[in-house]
């Protein structure tokens, strides 16, 4: 992914922002904000925006990272050619989230609803203490863990992984988190 990656180095370099390295990655900021993250996978290479809920995607290109991502703001490239293909739209995104970060526009945050599986709710009404420390999680976290529980078919399968979520919990930690 060499070609890919450098291509879309160029993109970012030339659109103005500023290269730094975070979470082993090359993170493309204006100011102090980040504006968008470069990574090269197996199947493709991602250019991700931050923010991209305020993304307007005119062009209808940007796809989400996962089945629980709220927002697109990714673009993949399947090929070492795709980033010179798209040049103009990558330019326009990149203007785009640039000068919201420039002008510190952020998305609105958005009240969700954690609706919680039977099994959590009855181990929480069990457990003052782990239901304690499952209020004390931050709303991510407990997503996580909702996550985590919703991809089980059986009540037993559900029941089992609280029990081994049980000490993460407790420590303030996601179902992902080491």
């Amino acid at each position: 992914w060499a070609g890919a990656l450098a291509r879309l180095r160029a993109l970012c370099l030339e659109a103005g922002l500023s290269e730094t390295a975070k979470w082993g990655h090359p993170v493309y900021m204006a100011g102090d904000r980040n504006v968008a993250i470069l990574g090269a996978f197996r199947g493709d290479v991602r250019l991700t925006f931050f923010h991209a809920a305020l993304m307007t995607d005119p062009e209808g290109v940007l796809t989400k990272q996962g089945p629980n991502t709220r927002n697109a703001g990714v673009l993949r490239f399947t090929s070492n050619d795709g980033p010179d293909a798209m040049a103009d739209v990558i330019r326009a995104y990149l203007a785009e989230a640039k000068g919201y970060a420039e002008r510190g526009v952020l998305p609105p945050k958005e009240a969700r609803e954690i609706e919680l599986p039977d099994e959590l709710l009855d181990a929480l009404d069990a457990d003052a203490e782990l239901a304690e420390a499952f209020a004390a999680l931050t709303p991510g976290r407990q997503r996580s863990y909702v996550i985590a529980l919703a991809s089980a078919k059986k009540s037993e399968t559900r029941v089992a992984r609280i029990q081994k979520f049980r000490d993460r919990i407790l420590a303030g930690k996601g179902a992902t988190e080491r």
